[in-house]
């Protein structure tokens, strides 16, 4: 397994970055542990969760599954911060991006995970209605006092880390190293500057949702109603994944899935890993077989062909179906720094 730079700083991840999302969700705890050992024993060096998954029981199930295979100094251990529990709506200060609660969620992170520190510690979606120096030196605190190791953020937009690096460099900060996005063949609005941005200036860039919550399994067929079980629904956010531009690129990817004698899944996922400026896409296997599949990508290679043929259906820097955070990120900040 090739391992390559994280960014501009020095560590070094795996192709993959492993999800968490599921975990004590549609996984339960001995599944979810199985496919992180499983991770681990094939290679992957990176684990990716959030205090908001399912109430704070992903981080806890990575918490107790490194503790018992002894392998926590291995993994780059990345989470997100958002906001505590799973009650809506949420107390006051319970939230955001203050001191306050950046500090509190810092902790409660480093105790359902079960570890002295956090490799990664992301701000999960932009916040408008606290001053950038506030959230920049709470967190620069918090790298200074060894409890993190570095900082980003998921779901931000270009302006928005353009605007935060300059600030840390005239706070005197770290800087934040990486973005979270959201990025697949059905959305592919990071083209336009999210990429272009990271490329520029050495941000490493994780995205989430490479097959298009679960549309590139093939599990959804056209005229068929879904599992009522399933993410996609013809009456949630999702819905546009059921129309006909989405099936026609789907159509594409099994068609030269097929030719490649691999899995559309594994062609999916290879296209994004394959993309300029893509450190590493995030999986969420829900077992040790699907891990297996998933990882077969790393044996699918996409020729300059392929690409052409995918953009005549997913139109370059377009979106099918955009991602539920892009809104946030046209969102004006009340405060600056």
């Amino acid at each position: 397994m090739n391992y390559q730079n994280f960014g501009r700083t020095g560590i070094h991840v795996g192709p993959f970055c492993l999800g968490s999302a599921m975990f004590g969700q549609s996984i339960d705890e001995a599944a979810a542990t199985s496919v992180i050992d499983a991770a681990l024993d094939l290679g992957l060096n990176m684990i990716d969760t959030c205090d908001k998954y399912v109430g704070g029981k992903s981080e806890e199930i990575i918490g107790r599954a490194l503790k018992a295979n002894g392998q926590r100094d291995r993994v780059v251990l990345a989470t997100k911060f958002s906001r505590s529990g799973v009650k809506d709506p949420q107390p006051p200060n319970h939230y955001g991006i203050s001191r306050r609660y950046i500090i509190q969620a810092a902790e409660g992170c480093l105790r359902r995970l079960q570890t002295d520190h956090l490799d990664l510690f992301m701000i999960h979606r932009p916040w408008w209605d606290v001053a950038l120096d506030e959230t920049l030196r709470a967190l620069d605190d918090l790298v200074r006092s060894g409890k993190v190791r570095y900082i980003g953020t998921s779901n931000y937009a270009a302006w928005e880390l353009m605007e935060a690096q300059w600030a840390a460099r005239e706070l005197g900060t770290n800087r934040f190293v990486v973005e979270e996005c959201a990025y697949n063949l059905l959305h592919r609005l990071p083209e336009r500057e999210l990429i272009p941005y990271a490329q520029t200036h050495g941000t490493a860039l994780i995205t989430w949702g490479p097959l298009a919550v679960g549309f590139f399994s093939g599990r959804y067929r056209r005229g068929e109603k879904p599992d009522p079980k399933s993410r996609i629904q013809p009456d949630n956010f999702w819905k546009e994944m059921l129309t006909e531009p989405a099936f026609r690129v789907l159509d594409v990817v099994e068609t030269i899935a097929k030719e490649k004698n691999c899995t559309p899944v594994q062609l999916a996922l290879a296209w994004v890993a394959q993309q300029p400026g893509v450190t590493c896409p995030i999986i969420g296997p829900l077992s040790v077989e699907a891990l297996h599949d998933n990882l077969g990508a790393l044996n699918v290679t996409l020729t300059a062909e392929d690409r052409t043929r995918l953009d005549a259906v997913a139109k370059p820097g377009s979106a099918i179906v955009a991602d539920p955070a892009f809104g946030f990120q046209s969102q004006p900040h009340q405060f600056r720094w």
